[in-house]
C-alpha cells in the first residue's frame, strides 16, 4: 500500500513560481511511477507530468513542457512538481498519483495509478 500527500499549492500571480510537493509512504519513491495530474473546474483530470527513476524517464504533457518539472529526494521519499511561469489556466486542483508498474506508453493515463493523494489547490491570478 502506498500513501501520497501533497502540498505546496496556493495562490500566486501569473508569471510566478510554486513547488508542489507528493511525500510517499508505504514503498520508495524509486520502486514506483510516479505522476502529476491536474483538474480543473468544470474539466476533466489531465496529465501534467510523470517520472519512474529506474530508467530516469520523465514525461510531460504540452502544456507543462519547459515550463514545469518533476524531480525527487530519495532520502525525503518526495516528489516535487516544480511549476514556473505559472498562467491563469494552470489554476487546478493538482494530484500526485504512484503505481508500481512500469509506464512506457500509458504513464498520462489517470486510470493506470492505483495510489492517488488528496490534491493540492493552485490558483493563479492574472
Amino acid at each position: 500500500q502506498v500513501q501520497l500527500a501533497e502540498s505546496g499549492g496556493g495562490l500566486v500571480q501569473a508569471g510566478g513560481s510554486l513547488r508542489l510537493s507528493c511525500a510517499a509512504s508505504g514503498r520508495d519513491i524509486s520502486d514506483l511511477t510516479m505522476g502529476w495530474f491536474r483538474q480543473a473546474p468544470g474539466k476533466e483530470r489531465e496529465f501534467v507530468g510523470a517520472i519512474r527513476w529506474s530508467g530516469s524517464a520523465a514525461y510531460y504533457s504540452e502544456p507543462a513542457r519547459g515550463r514545469f518539472t518533476i524531480s525527487g529526494d530519495d532520502a525525503k521519499n518526495t516528489v516535487y512538481l516544480q511549476m514556473n511561469s505559472l498562467k491563469p489556466e494552470d489554476t487546478a486542483d493538482y494530484y500526485c498519483a504512484a503505481d508500481l508498474a512500469l509506464f512506457t506508453s500509458t504513464y498520462y493515463r489517470g486510470e493506470e495509478y492505483a495510489y492517488w493523494g488528496q490534491g493540492t489547490q493552485v490558483t493563479v491570478s492574472s
